[in-house]
Protein backbone atom coordinates (compact mmCIF):
# COMPACT_ATOMS: atom_id res chain seq x y z
CA UNK A 1 0.00 0.00 0.00
CA UNK A 2 1.44 2.73 -0.84
CA UNK A 3 2.41 5.79 1.13
CA UNK A 4 1.66 9.47 0.77
CA UNK A 5 4.56 11.67 1.51
CA UNK A 6 5.04 12.87 4.81
CA UNK A 7 2.27 10.38 6.56
CA UNK A 8 2.70 7.53 8.27
CA UNK A 9 2.79 3.74 7.00
CA UNK A 10 -0.59 2.37 5.91
CA UNK A 11 -1.98 0.05 8.76
CA UNK A 12 -4.89 -2.15 10.21
CA UNK A 13 -6.07 -0.06 13.64
CA UNK A 14 -6.40 -2.58 16.45
CA UNK A 15 -6.51 -0.07 19.70
CA UNK A 16 -2.73 0.72 20.86
CA UNK A 17 -1.89 -1.79 18.06
CA UNK A 18 -1.31 -1.10 14.39
CA UNK A 19 -1.18 -4.02 12.55
CA UNK A 20 1.00 -4.57 9.38
CA UNK A 21 1.16 -7.21 7.30
CA UNK A 22 4.25 -7.90 5.29
CA UNK A 23 3.84 -7.61 1.47
CA UNK A 24 0.71 -5.83 2.09
CA UNK A 25 1.45 -2.74 4.54
CA UNK A 26 5.05 -2.80 3.49
CA UNK A 27 7.79 -4.11 0.77
CA UNK A 28 10.57 -6.40 1.38
CA UNK A 29 14.09 -5.14 1.85
CA UNK A 30 16.75 -7.33 0.40
CA UNK A 31 19.75 -6.00 2.51
CA UNK A 32 17.92 -6.28 5.32
CA UNK A 33 17.07 -10.17 4.56
CA UNK A 34 20.05 -11.00 3.62
CA UNK A 35 21.35 -9.65 6.87
CA UNK A 36 19.19 -11.58 8.75
CA UNK A 37 20.43 -14.94 7.45
CA UNK A 38 23.93 -14.49 8.66
CA UNK A 39 22.81 -12.54 12.02
CA UNK A 40 20.47 -15.42 13.09
CA UNK A 41 23.76 -16.54 14.14
CA UNK A 42 23.45 -14.14 17.47
CA UNK A 43 19.75 -15.59 18.03
CA UNK A 44 21.63 -18.72 17.74
CA UNK A 45 24.11 -17.80 20.69
CA UNK A 46 21.37 -18.46 22.78
CA UNK A 47 21.61 -22.70 22.79
CA UNK A 48 25.22 -22.70 24.57
CA UNK A 49 23.36 -20.82 27.48
CA UNK A 50 20.03 -22.72 27.74
CA UNK A 51 22.22 -26.17 27.37
CA UNK A 52 24.69 -24.77 30.09
CA UNK A 53 22.25 -22.93 32.51
CA UNK A 54 18.85 -24.93 32.10
CA UNK A 55 20.82 -28.31 31.93
CA UNK A 56 18.36 -28.95 27.94
CA UNK A 57 20.22 -30.78 25.28
CA UNK A 58 20.88 -29.10 21.86
CA UNK A 59 18.04 -29.70 19.62
CA UNK A 60 15.64 -28.64 22.61
CA UNK A 61 17.54 -25.72 22.82
CA UNK A 62 17.45 -24.60 19.41
CA UNK A 63 13.49 -25.27 19.29
CA UNK A 64 13.26 -23.09 22.05
CA UNK A 65 15.66 -20.33 20.42
CA UNK A 66 13.02 -20.88 17.19
CA UNK A 67 9.83 -20.13 19.40
CA UNK A 68 11.57 -17.11 20.98
CA UNK A 69 12.54 -16.23 16.83
CA UNK A 70 8.51 -16.65 15.98
CA UNK A 71 7.89 -13.99 18.60
CA UNK A 72 10.19 -11.17 17.56
CA UNK A 73 7.94 -10.88 14.86
CA UNK A 74 5.01 -9.32 17.04
CA UNK A 75 6.91 -6.16 17.29
CA UNK A 76 7.03 -5.34 13.55
CA UNK A 77 3.24 -6.72 13.18
CA UNK A 78 2.18 -4.50 16.11
CA UNK A 79 3.30 -1.33 15.05
CA UNK A 80 6.85 -1.14 17.08
CA UNK A 81 8.99 0.50 14.10
CA UNK A 82 12.38 -1.51 15.78
CA UNK A 83 14.21 -4.73 15.90
CA UNK A 84 13.35 -6.62 18.92
CA UNK A 85 15.88 -8.64 20.88
CA UNK A 86 17.25 -9.98 24.42
CA UNK A 87 17.37 -7.82 27.31
CA UNK A 88 21.07 -8.60 26.84
CA UNK A 89 22.45 -6.42 29.20
CA UNK A 90 20.49 -8.62 32.19
CA UNK A 91 21.92 -11.68 31.10
CA UNK A 92 24.69 -12.16 33.42
CA UNK A 93 22.45 -11.15 36.34
CA UNK A 94 19.70 -13.32 35.52
CA UNK A 95 22.39 -16.10 35.20
CA UNK A 96 23.87 -15.56 38.80
CA UNK A 97 20.35 -15.36 40.24
CA UNK A 98 19.81 -18.97 38.47
CA UNK A 99 23.04 -19.90 40.27
CA UNK A 100 21.25 -19.94 43.67
CA UNK A 101 19.32 -22.90 42.43
CA UNK A 102 20.38 -26.43 41.66
CA UNK A 103 20.19 -27.45 37.92
CA UNK A 104 17.17 -28.98 36.70
CA UNK A 105 13.66 -28.47 37.77
CA UNK A 106 14.64 -26.15 40.62
CA UNK A 107 16.13 -23.92 38.25
CA UNK A 108 13.83 -23.88 35.60
CA UNK A 109 10.79 -22.89 37.71
CA UNK A 110 13.48 -19.89 39.17
CA UNK A 111 13.58 -19.36 35.34
CA UNK A 112 9.64 -19.46 34.87
CA UNK A 113 9.12 -16.86 38.27
CA UNK A 114 11.31 -14.22 37.05
CA UNK A 115 10.49 -14.27 33.24
CA UNK A 116 6.36 -14.22 34.45
CA UNK A 117 7.25 -11.37 36.70
CA UNK A 118 9.09 -9.49 34.00
CA UNK A 119 6.17 -10.14 31.83
CA UNK A 120 4.03 -8.61 34.41
CA UNK A 121 5.97 -5.49 34.78
CA UNK A 122 6.13 -5.04 31.05
CA UNK A 123 2.36 -5.75 31.11
CA UNK A 124 1.50 -3.04 34.34
CA UNK A 125 3.88 -0.27 32.60
CA UNK A 126 2.12 -0.67 29.43
CA UNK A 127 -1.46 -0.84 30.31
CA UNK A 128 -1.53 1.59 32.69
CA UNK A 129 0.13 4.07 30.02
CA UNK A 130 2.96 4.82 32.85
CA UNK A 131 5.68 4.18 30.24
CA UNK A 132 4.83 7.34 28.22
CA UNK A 133 4.82 9.02 31.23
CA UNK A 134 8.27 7.82 32.73
CA UNK A 135 9.68 8.21 29.16
CA UNK A 136 8.99 12.01 29.30
CA UNK A 137 9.09 12.49 33.74
CA UNK A 138 13.04 10.81 33.21
CA UNK A 139 15.89 13.51 33.83
CA UNK A 140 17.85 13.73 30.79
CA UNK A 141 20.88 13.23 32.95
CA UNK A 142 19.67 9.47 34.63
CA UNK A 143 18.26 8.47 30.78
CA UNK A 144 21.90 9.28 29.56
CA UNK A 145 23.09 7.29 32.67
CA UNK A 146 20.74 4.33 31.99
CA UNK A 147 22.21 4.15 28.10
CA UNK A 148 26.10 4.41 29.05
CA UNK A 149 25.57 1.71 32.01
CA UNK A 150 24.27 -0.60 29.12
CA UNK A 151 27.04 0.03 26.96
CA UNK A 152 29.98 0.10 29.22
CA UNK A 153 27.99 -3.37 30.86
CA UNK A 154 28.25 -4.69 27.08
CA UNK A 155 32.13 -3.97 26.20
CA UNK A 156 33.11 -4.33 29.66
CA UNK A 157 31.66 -7.68 29.41
CA UNK A 158 33.37 -8.67 26.42
CA UNK A 159 36.86 -7.51 27.46
CA UNK A 160 36.98 -9.16 31.32
CA UNK A 161 38.72 -12.55 32.59
CA UNK A 162 37.33 -15.29 30.70
CA UNK A 163 35.32 -13.44 28.40
CA UNK A 164 34.98 -14.06 24.85
CA UNK A 165 37.67 -11.93 23.60
CA UNK A 166 40.41 -13.62 25.27
CA UNK A 167 39.02 -16.94 23.58
CA UNK A 168 38.46 -15.12 20.03
CA UNK A 169 40.79 -11.85 20.14
CA UNK A 170 41.86 -11.98 16.82
CA UNK A 171 38.49 -12.30 14.80
CA UNK A 172 36.68 -10.09 17.52
CA UNK A 173 39.54 -7.63 17.16
CA UNK A 174 39.58 -7.22 13.27
CA UNK A 175 35.88 -8.29 12.54
CA UNK A 176 34.72 -5.72 15.58
CA UNK A 177 36.74 -3.23 14.16
CA UNK A 178 35.37 -3.44 10.73
CA UNK A 179 31.63 -3.41 11.85
CA UNK A 180 32.77 0.00 13.80
CA UNK A 181 34.23 1.29 10.48
CA UNK A 182 30.99 0.47 8.00
CA UNK A 183 28.85 2.06 11.02
CA UNK A 184 30.10 4.71 12.21
CA UNK A 185 32.65 6.21 10.31
CA UNK A 186 32.04 9.44 8.18
CA UNK A 187 35.33 8.34 6.09
CA UNK A 188 33.29 5.07 4.76
CA UNK A 189 30.22 7.37 4.16
CA UNK A 190 32.36 9.49 2.08
CA UNK A 191 33.22 6.63 0.47
CA UNK A 192 29.95 5.51 -0.30
CA UNK A 193 29.20 8.57 -1.87
CA UNK A 194 31.69 8.25 -4.46
CA UNK A 195 32.20 4.31 -5.32
CA UNK A 196 28.83 2.46 -6.14
CA UNK A 197 30.86 -1.07 -5.17
CA UNK A 198 31.80 0.24 -1.70
CA UNK A 199 27.94 1.67 -1.34
CA UNK A 200 26.19 -1.81 -2.16
CA UNK A 201 28.76 -3.06 0.32
CA UNK A 202 27.80 -0.54 3.32
CA UNK A 203 24.06 -1.31 2.79
CA UNK A 204 24.53 -4.82 4.43
CA UNK A 205 25.35 -3.21 7.87
CA UNK A 206 27.52 -5.38 10.07
CA UNK A 207 27.24 -8.46 7.45
CA UNK A 208 30.32 -7.77 6.38
CA UNK A 209 31.73 -8.05 9.83
CA UNK A 210 30.24 -11.22 10.39
CA UNK A 211 31.20 -12.65 7.19
CA UNK A 212 34.98 -11.55 8.37
CA UNK A 213 34.95 -13.34 11.28
CA UNK A 214 34.04 -16.73 9.18
CA UNK A 215 37.25 -16.33 7.54
CA UNK A 216 39.09 -15.31 10.28
CA UNK A 217 38.30 -17.87 12.96
CA UNK A 218 39.39 -20.80 11.03
CA UNK A 219 41.89 -19.14 9.63
CA UNK A 220 43.65 -17.91 12.98
CA UNK A 221 42.44 -21.38 14.49
CA UNK A 222 40.37 -19.52 17.09
CA UNK A 223 36.99 -21.32 15.71
CA UNK A 224 36.52 -24.67 13.61
CA UNK A 225 35.47 -24.93 10.19
CA UNK A 226 31.55 -25.37 9.49
CA UNK A 227 30.55 -28.26 9.08
CA UNK A 228 27.54 -27.40 6.46
CA UNK A 229 24.62 -29.68 6.64
CA UNK A 230 22.94 -30.05 3.11
CA UNK A 231 20.44 -33.34 3.64
CA UNK A 232 17.47 -32.15 5.74
CA UNK A 233 16.32 -28.04 4.84
CA UNK A 234 14.36 -27.58 7.83
CA UNK A 235 14.89 -28.33 11.10
CA UNK A 236 11.30 -28.91 13.05
CA UNK A 237 11.35 -27.57 16.57
CA UNK A 238 10.42 -30.21 18.94
CA UNK A 239 7.26 -29.03 20.92
CA UNK A 240 6.33 -31.63 22.73
CA UNK A 241 10.18 -32.22 24.09
CA UNK A 242 10.50 -28.50 24.91
CA UNK A 243 7.38 -28.69 27.12
CA UNK A 244 8.52 -31.59 28.98
CA UNK A 245 11.83 -30.62 29.76
CA UNK A 246 11.01 -26.35 30.91
CA UNK A 247 7.28 -26.18 30.64
CA UNK A 248 5.96 -25.19 33.68
CA UNK A 249 2.55 -26.46 31.92
CA UNK A 250 4.44 -30.46 32.29
CA UNK A 251 6.73 -29.22 35.33
CA UNK A 252 4.21 -27.59 37.42
CA UNK A 253 4.11 -24.19 38.50
CA UNK A 254 7.00 -21.98 40.65
CA UNK A 255 5.97 -22.20 44.54
CA UNK A 256 5.30 -18.31 45.82
CA UNK A 257 8.42 -18.59 47.47
CA UNK A 258 10.14 -18.25 44.20
CA UNK A 259 8.13 -15.62 42.76
CA UNK A 260 9.67 -13.58 45.84
CA UNK A 261 12.52 -14.62 45.42
CA UNK A 262 12.74 -13.46 41.57
CA UNK A 263 11.26 -9.55 42.49
CA UNK A 264 14.60 -7.43 43.11
CA UNK A 265 16.29 -9.21 40.34
CA UNK A 266 13.11 -9.13 38.00
CA UNK A 267 13.24 -5.18 38.75
CA UNK A 268 16.73 -4.89 37.83
CA UNK A 269 15.89 -6.47 34.69
CA UNK A 270 13.27 -4.16 33.85
CA UNK A 271 15.18 -0.82 34.95
CA UNK A 272 18.08 -1.98 32.10
CA UNK A 273 15.06 -3.08 29.64
CA UNK A 274 13.85 0.49 30.14
CA UNK A 275 16.58 1.60 28.99
CA UNK A 276 16.28 0.18 25.47
CA UNK A 277 12.92 2.33 25.14
CA UNK A 278 15.54 5.63 25.40
CA UNK A 279 17.28 4.02 23.15
CA UNK A 280 14.72 3.58 20.12
CA UNK A 281 13.23 6.80 20.60
CA UNK A 282 16.27 8.19 20.47
CA UNK A 283 17.15 6.33 17.40
CA UNK A 284 14.11 6.92 16.00
CA UNK A 285 13.78 10.54 16.44
CA UNK A 286 17.34 10.94 15.10
CA UNK A 287 16.62 8.45 11.84
CA UNK A 288 13.35 10.56 11.29
CA UNK A 289 15.41 13.62 11.35
CA UNK A 290 16.77 12.45 7.82
CA UNK A 291 13.44 11.33 6.85
CA UNK A 292 10.46 13.57 6.74
CA UNK A 293 8.71 11.58 3.88
CA UNK A 294 7.60 9.23 6.70
CA UNK A 295 5.74 10.06 10.38
CA UNK A 296 7.02 7.21 12.79
CA UNK A 297 4.99 6.73 15.80
CA UNK A 298 7.05 4.46 18.74
CA UNK A 299 4.52 4.36 21.79
CA UNK A 300 6.71 3.10 24.48
CA UNK A 301 3.17 1.87 25.78
CA UNK A 302 2.65 -0.60 22.80
CA UNK A 303 6.58 -1.33 23.15
CA UNK A 304 6.06 -2.89 26.77
CA UNK A 305 3.03 -4.51 26.22
CA UNK A 306 4.54 -6.44 23.01
CA UNK A 307 7.90 -7.48 25.21
CA UNK A 308 5.06 -8.95 27.94
CA UNK A 309 3.11 -10.86 25.35
CA UNK A 310 6.41 -12.36 24.60
CA UNK A 311 7.45 -12.67 28.38
CA UNK A 312 4.50 -14.41 29.44
CA UNK A 313 4.24 -17.00 26.47
CA UNK A 314 8.08 -17.76 26.70
CA UNK A 315 7.64 -18.36 30.42
CA UNK A 316 4.94 -20.94 29.86
CA UNK A 317 6.25 -22.53 26.80
CA UNK A 318 10.20 -21.94 26.90
CA UNK A 319 11.32 -19.68 29.53
CA UNK A 320 14.20 -18.22 28.21
CA UNK A 321 17.69 -16.85 30.15
CA UNK A 322 17.99 -14.12 27.87
CA UNK A 323 14.46 -12.87 28.50
CA UNK A 324 12.32 -11.05 25.59
CA UNK A 325 14.01 -7.25 25.60
CA UNK A 326 12.12 -4.51 23.12
CA UNK A 327 15.16 -3.86 21.28
CA UNK A 328 18.28 -5.40 19.31
CA UNK A 329 20.39 -2.29 19.19
CA UNK A 330 23.45 -3.15 16.99
CA UNK A 331 21.00 -4.23 14.47
CA UNK A 332 18.45 -1.54 14.82
CA UNK A 333 21.27 1.10 14.43
CA UNK A 334 22.61 -0.68 11.28
CA UNK A 335 18.91 -0.29 9.89
CA UNK A 336 18.31 3.15 11.25
CA UNK A 337 21.67 4.25 9.10
CA UNK A 338 20.56 2.18 5.95
CA UNK A 339 17.00 4.17 6.53
CA UNK A 340 18.76 7.48 6.82
CA UNK A 341 19.32 7.36 3.35
CA UNK A 342 16.21 8.18 2.06
CA UNK A 343 12.92 6.26 0.46
CA UNK A 344 14.91 5.02 -2.70
CA UNK A 345 17.14 2.78 -0.37
CA UNK A 346 14.65 2.00 2.29
CA UNK A 347 10.73 2.67 1.67
CA UNK A 348 9.53 2.85 5.21
CA UNK A 349 11.15 1.72 8.69
CA UNK A 350 8.69 -0.95 9.13
CA UNK A 351 10.08 -2.44 5.71
CA UNK A 352 13.57 -2.67 7.36
CA UNK A 353 12.61 -4.23 10.68
CA UNK A 354 9.89 -6.54 9.60
CA UNK A 355 11.81 -7.74 6.87
CA UNK A 356 15.18 -8.80 8.90
CA UNK A 357 12.94 -10.29 11.82
CA UNK A 358 10.69 -12.18 9.31
CA UNK A 359 13.94 -13.59 7.80
CA UNK A 360 15.65 -14.48 10.65
CA UNK A 361 12.23 -16.35 12.40
CA UNK A 362 12.36 -18.15 9.23
CA UNK A 363 16.47 -18.61 9.00
CA UNK A 364 16.90 -19.87 12.45
CA UNK A 365 15.38 -23.07 11.24
CA UNK A 366 17.25 -23.82 7.91
CA UNK A 367 19.97 -26.50 8.83
CA UNK A 368 22.24 -25.40 6.25
CA UNK A 369 22.30 -21.65 7.76
CA UNK A 370 22.67 -22.86 11.65
CA UNK A 371 25.71 -25.24 10.80
CA UNK A 372 26.94 -22.48 8.86
CA UNK A 373 26.76 -20.17 11.49
CA UNK A 374 27.56 -22.46 14.41
CA UNK A 375 31.29 -21.65 14.38
CA UNK A 376 31.13 -18.17 14.55
CA UNK A 377 27.61 -17.58 16.84
CA UNK A 378 30.04 -16.32 20.31
CA UNK A 379 31.84 -14.01 17.51
CA UNK A 380 28.96 -12.75 16.09
CA UNK A 381 27.59 -12.34 19.81
CA UNK A 382 30.62 -9.66 20.39
CA UNK A 383 30.07 -7.91 17.45
CA UNK A 384 27.01 -7.19 18.38
CA UNK A 385 27.53 -6.04 21.74
CA UNK A 386 30.69 -4.04 20.53
CA UNK A 387 28.61 -2.45 17.88
CA UNK A 388 25.86 -1.73 20.95
CA UNK A 389 28.26 -0.41 23.56
CA UNK A 390 29.33 2.04 21.08
CA UNK A 391 26.16 3.28 19.79
CA UNK A 392 24.41 3.78 23.43
CA UNK A 393 27.44 5.64 24.24
CA UNK A 394 26.98 8.08 21.35
CA UNK A 395 23.21 8.57 22.19
CA UNK A 396 24.06 8.70 25.69
CA UNK A 397 26.79 11.80 24.95
CA UNK A 398 23.51 13.41 22.84
CA UNK A 399 21.09 13.55 25.30
CA UNK A 400 22.64 15.23 27.92
CA UNK A 401 22.68 19.24 28.00
CA UNK A 402 25.58 20.41 29.44
CA UNK A 403 28.73 19.39 31.27
CA UNK A 404 26.52 18.19 34.53
CA UNK A 405 24.17 15.98 32.95
CA UNK A 406 27.41 14.54 31.18
CA UNK A 407 29.12 14.00 35.01
CA UNK A 408 25.95 12.79 36.08
CA UNK A 409 25.57 10.52 33.25
CA UNK A 410 29.23 9.28 33.65
CA UNK A 411 29.33 8.57 36.89
CA UNK A 412 25.49 6.51 37.30
CA UNK A 413 26.84 4.98 33.91
CA UNK A 414 30.18 3.56 35.79
CA UNK A 415 27.58 2.33 39.04
CA UNK A 416 25.15 0.71 36.97
CA UNK A 417 27.66 -1.01 34.85
CA UNK A 418 29.91 -1.86 37.90
CA UNK A 419 27.46 -2.66 40.80
CA UNK A 420 23.99 -3.48 39.27
CA UNK A 421 20.69 -1.73 37.93
CA UNK A 422 19.42 -0.93 41.07
CA UNK A 423 22.58 0.89 42.43
CA UNK A 424 22.56 2.97 39.26
CA UNK A 425 19.42 4.24 38.97
CA UNK A 426 19.94 5.22 43.18
CA UNK A 427 23.03 6.85 42.60
CA UNK A 428 21.95 8.75 39.43
CA UNK A 429 18.85 9.65 41.17
CA UNK A 430 20.84 11.32 44.47
CA UNK A 431 23.41 12.78 41.56
CA UNK A 432 20.32 14.40 39.45
CA UNK A 433 18.51 16.06 42.86
CA UNK A 434 22.09 17.31 44.53
CA UNK A 435 23.50 19.03 41.21
CA UNK A 436 20.97 19.71 38.55
CA UNK A 437 18.32 21.73 41.12
CA UNK A 438 21.84 23.69 42.45
CA UNK A 439 22.65 24.13 38.96
CA UNK A 440 19.33 25.52 37.48
CA UNK A 441 18.94 27.43 40.82
CA UNK A 442 22.28 29.62 39.70
CA UNK A 443 21.18 29.83 36.03
CA UNK A 444 18.12 31.32 37.24
CA UNK A 445 19.69 33.67 39.55
CA UNK A 446 21.81 34.96 36.53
Amino acid sequence: MARKDGAEQSYIPLGIFKLRIPFIHYRFETPEAIQAIFMCATCLGAIPVLTEYLGVPYEIAWSMVIINGALYFLHALLGDPVVPGWVTPAIPIVLAYLGNYQIGPDRIKAMVALQLIVGLIFFIMGVTGAANKLMKAIPASIQSGILLGAAIAAVEGEFKVGARFGLYPISICISGLLAYFLLFSSTFQAMRRKNAAIDAIGKYGMLPAIVLGIILGPLFKEISLPNIEIGTFIFIPKIDDVLNAVSPLRLGFPDVSLYIAAIPTAIAAYIIAFGDFITTDALIGEASKSRPDETVDFNANRSNLISSFRNFIMAIVAPYTQLCGPLWAAVTVSTAQRYKEGRSAMDSIFSGVGTFRLVTAISVSIIPVASLVRPVLPIALSITLLVQGYACTTLAMKMCKNETDMGIAGVMGAVLATKGAAWGLAVGIILHFLLSFNFEKRAGAK
